[in-house]
C-alpha cells in the first residue's frame, strides 16, 4: 500500500547522467524538466548533470544529505534520477533506510530495475506516476563483503551475478557503448565459446551447498541483461531472495537456453533449479560479482533480503 504525496514547497533534485541510452537521457533532459515544472509548479526542481560516475554518485548522495526530512503529514524532499541501471543503482542506494523518496526516469538501454520492480520503463509513463505522488516502500538485496571501491555494503535492486552471467556482464561494458543493448548478446556468445562450470561455495539461510554450476542468480526484482528474467518469480514486496541455479550443462544447452531467459521459459529445464532464502552467502573458485550492471567485487559475499527499505515513487 502506498501514501500520497504532495510536492507543494518540496524540492526535487533531479540527477541526470546524459549520456545514458546512448544520449538519449541528454535530449530528452529539456522535456522533462518542462514537464515536471509545468505541473509541479510550487515545487524546487534541481538538475544535475553528471560528468562521471563518481560525481553521479556524490550528487546523488548529496541530495539525501540535505534533504528536508519528511515530518508527520508533511512529505520530505525527493531525489529523481534518470538514465539507465547504474542511475537506478546510484539512487537505491542513496536512498536505501532513509525517507527520502526515490523517482525514476527510465532513460538507459536495458532499465531492468524498473521492469522487475513493476515501476514505469518510458520516461513519460514515469512522469506520469511521479505526478500521481504515491510512495510505496520495496525489498532490497543487501550485499556485504570486500567490494568494489572499497566499500563494505552496497544495496542491489535487481540481481546479484557471479557466474556466467557475471561473465558476459562484464565483457559487455568493456563493448562499444554504441552497440546498446546489442552488446550484452553479442557478449554472450562470445563468453560461451570458452565457459566451463564453476565451483560455488554457498551458505543459504546457514544451511551449507558446495555445487558445480553454470551460475548462480541471487534476484531481488529478478531482471537483468536489457530484459532477462532470471528470476522470473521475484518480486520486491515479498521479504525473500530468488536463487536460480543453472547446473552444469553443454555450450549449445547454455546457449539454447538464453532467447528463453526473456519470457522466464528456461526454467522448465532440467537442469535449472530454483531456491527462495533471506540470506546467502557466495563464495567459490574464479567468481567476480556484478549487479544492477556494475561491478561489485570478489567473493566472498553476504546477500542479505531488507524488506521494505526503500521509499519509491511509483
Amino acid at each position: 500500500m502506498g501514501t500520497e504525496f504532495r510536492y507543494d514547497g518540496r524540492t526535487l533534485t533531479l540527477v541526470v547522467n546524459p549520456a545514458s541510452g546512448r544520449g538519449r537521457a541528454g535530449r530528452l533532459l529539456p522535456r522533462v524538466c518542462a514537464d515536471l515544472l509545468t505541473a509541479l509548479p510550487d515545487a524546487h526542481l534541481r538538475v544535475h548533470r553528471t560528468t562521471s560516475f563518481a560525481d553521479a554518485r556524490l550528487r546523488c548522495i548529496q541530495a539525501v544529505d540535505r534533504a528536508r526530512p519528511a515530518s508527520p503529514g508533511e512529505p520530505g524532499d525527493v531525489l529523481l534520477v534518470m538514465g539507465g541501471d547504474g542511475m537506478a543503482h546510484l539512487g537505491v542506494n542513496a536512498c536505501a533506510d532513509t525517507d527520502v523518496a526515490l523517482g525514476i526516469i527510465p532513460a538507459g538501454t536495458g532499465n531492468d530495475f524498473c521492469r522487475g520492480a513493476g515501476l514505469p520503463t518510458s520516461p513519460s509513463r514515469a512522469i506520469g506516476a511521479l505526478l500521481d505522488g504515491t510512495v510505496r516502500r520495496i525489498d532490497l538485496a543487501q550485499v556485504t563483503g570486500d567490494l568494489a571501491g572499497g566499500a563494505e555494503r552496497r544495496f542491489v535492486g535487481s540481481v546479484v551475478s557471479t557466474g556466467y552471467d557475471a561473465r558476459v556482464n562484464r565483457r559487455a561494458n568493456a563493448m562499444p557503448a554504441r552497440l546498446g543493448s546489442l552488446a550484452y548478446g553479442w557478449a554472450a556468445i562470445k563468453e560461451l565459446s570458452m565457459f566451463e562450470p564453476l565451483t560455488y561455495r554457498l551458505t543459504i539461510d546457514g544451511k551449507p551447498l558446495d555445487l558445480p554450476a553454470m551460475l548462480v542468480a541471487v534476484g531481488n526484482a529478478g531482471v537483468f541483461g536489457g530484459g532477462m528474467r532470471i528470476c522470473p518469480d521475484a518480486r520486491v514486496d515479498d521479504g525473500a531472495l530468488d536463487l536460480t541455479i543453472i547446473h552444469p550443462v553443454s555450450r549449445a544447452t547454455l546457449l539454447r537456453l538464453l532467447p528463453a531467459m526473456y519470457n522466464g521459459a528456461f526454467v522448465r529445464d532440467p537442469a535449472v533449479e530454483r531456491l527462495t532464502a533471506h540470506e546467502v552467502r557466495v563464495d567459490g573458485d574464479g567468481l567476480y560479482a556484478m549487479a544492477d550492471g556494475e561491478e561489485l567485487g570478489e567473493v566472498p559475499l553476504t546477500i542479505t533480503c531488507r524488506p521494505v527499505c526503500l521509499p519509491v515513487l511509483a
